[in-house]
């Protein structure tokens, strides 16, 4: 079975030459032509998706070769793009750069996966005929890539475009756009980035419909509609939560990343066999609801986990721990995800009644990274929920990197011995460290895990892993005792 698929991928020479722009505005103004758009974002990045859901009204999906395997990449593009008449994958850093050394993970290696044309966004600011050579270089290095074309960013004027463009007719590179400077599109940063679609609110669409009028105006989008259309069909068929969390809960197996060829230079072996193993995964249960964190301090998950989650039977209910004083009513267990609690500190501390509930919870809890933060008995001197036994707070030292994790414990959710492909994103630390941490990797170790609490600053992509999402429901399914509120350590 073949798939067609419409579909282009954005890249660009190094991160900050604006492909972040060129593709959400690409996104907006094919929308506004009446494309059903489908937004996907190469990498474990959790901010470029939430402007692509806002452009295109879609989930925001990530691809990510390390932390759900090469296999997955294109089931689970298939699936997210699923009714879609065009799909735009922006890519991440510059084209060639993957994790390790090597270009595993890179958004070239994920456009060969994908089979996808890409379009490249270079700064054309400061330079003229030297983009040329610059252009030539990138489309000539992995003639395996379908290079599409390139788009100029920043451009200075008439004369410079020209410029420009008679440099580029010598190299046979067709310029699908040239994009003239604009701070109208700016959108506000901070220590772990842009902010996020939903933390900046109404400034977010105005960013929105800048980049589109940009894009529309000085892109020729026919070309790059025409461009995507020439992509084949893929083989296969779409990834199927359904299929996933069966499988795992009936095989106590999952999809996991084996073998030595998957490993990016410098990584440790992945040994295949029982390490890999997802044992103890239950029968899948029914009928239960499950708490995840939302609003602006909580902007952060994959959007299969959900799907993963309501697949296993559970029943999804969304809360603000900013705003809401109490957990959805009939909650069996909580997710809490990534995002920014230590910029709204004063506001999750000052919403006592929603923390001494958390406290008291007796059901299973999952937290990743800022899920860790906010279970914390402290975070920068306010107090949390005091689920987990240490301090957190904002350090001078951003720790990020893909990890690859092996479970030394078993928890809710891992069993001692299974590996984990995650991802690490924070400038916080907590003190102090957990005495029995749940993974270790080489040069590190991490999270907390006692009873039926686990949290942990490793962000892992259940898709990659979808016996968690069938481990949790169950746990979730069991009896709670409330009488005694969970202490992770």
């Amino acid at each position: 079975m073949s798939v067609p698929a419409p579909r282009l991928v954005i890249a660009a020479p190094a991160s900050g030459a604006g492909k972040t722009t060129v593709a959400t505005g690409l996104m907006a103004a094919l929308t506004r032509r009446g494309l059903a758009v489908s937004p996907h974002k190469v990498g474990p990045d959790y901010i470029d998706p939430g402007y692509h859901a806002l452009a295109t009204g879609r989930p925001g999906r990530n691809l990510d070769p390390w932390l759900v395997g090469e296999e997955l990449v294109v089931p689970l593009f298939l699936h997210g793009a699923a009714g879609a008449g065009i799909a735009v994958i922006e890519g991440v850093m510059g084209l060639y750069d993957g994790a390790g050394s090597g270009e595993f993970a890179s958004t070239a290696h994920v456009a060969r996966l994908l089979d996808a044309p890409v379009v490249l966004v270079v700064d054309a600011a400061r330079q003229s005929r030297s983009v040329a050579a610059l252009v030539h270089g990138f489309a000539s290095y992995d003639t395996r890539l379908r290079f599409g074309g390139v788009i100029l960013n920043r451009v200075g004027s008439e004369r410079h475009e020209s410029l420009l463009r008679e440099a580029l007719a010598e190299s046979g590179v067709p310029v699908l756009g040239a994009i003239r400077r604009s701070d109208a599109v700016a959108v506000p940063s901070r220590h772990l980035g842009l902010v996020t679609a939903t933390e900046h609110g109404s400034g977010a669409a105005g960013a929105m419909d800048a980049a589109e009028a940009l894009v529309s105006g000085s892109c020729d989008l026919d070309a790059l509609v025409r461009l995507a259309r020439t992509a084949p069909p893929l083989p296969g068929g779409p990834w199927s939560p359904d299929l996933a969390v069966r499988a795992a809960a009936l095989t106590g197996t999952s999809t996991v990343v084996t073998g030595a060829s998957a490993a990016p230079a410098g990584a440790p072996p992945v040994r295949s066999g029982a390490s890999t193993a997802a044992r103890g995964v239950p029968q899948v249960p029914e009928g239960i609801r499950i708490a995840v964190a939302g609003g602006r301090a909580f902007t952060f998950g994959y959007t299969e986990q959900a799907e993963l989650l309501a697949a296993a039977g559970a029943e999804i209910a969304a809360f603000d721990p900013l705003t809401d004083e109490d957990l959805p009513e009939g909650s069996r267990g909580v997710v809490i995800g990534g995002g920014f609690p230590e910029v709204y500190a004063d506001e999750l501390s000052a919403n006592e009644p929603l923390r001494r509930r958390i406290a008291a919870f007796g059901g299973p809890i999952a937290a990743e990274c800022a899920g860790l933060l906010y279970l914390a008995r402290s975070l920068d001197g306010r107090p949390m929920c005091g689920v987990v036994g240490a301090e957190a707070g904002m350090t001078g030292r951003l720790t990020l990197g893909y990890r690859d994790a092996v479970a030394v414990r078993d928890s809710v959710l891992t069993r001692e011995g299974e590996r984990y492909r995650g991802h690490e994103f924070h400038r916080t630390a907590v003190e102090p460290a957990p005495d029995r941490p749940l993974f270790r990797w080489r040069g590190g170790a991490d999270g907390f895990a006692d009873g039926r609490v686990t949290a942990s600053y490793l962000h892992l992509h259940w898709a990659g892993h979808p016996h968690l999402a069938a481990r949790f429901a169950a746990e979730c399914a069991r009896p709670e005792d409330r009488a005694a509120a969970p202490r992770a350590g």
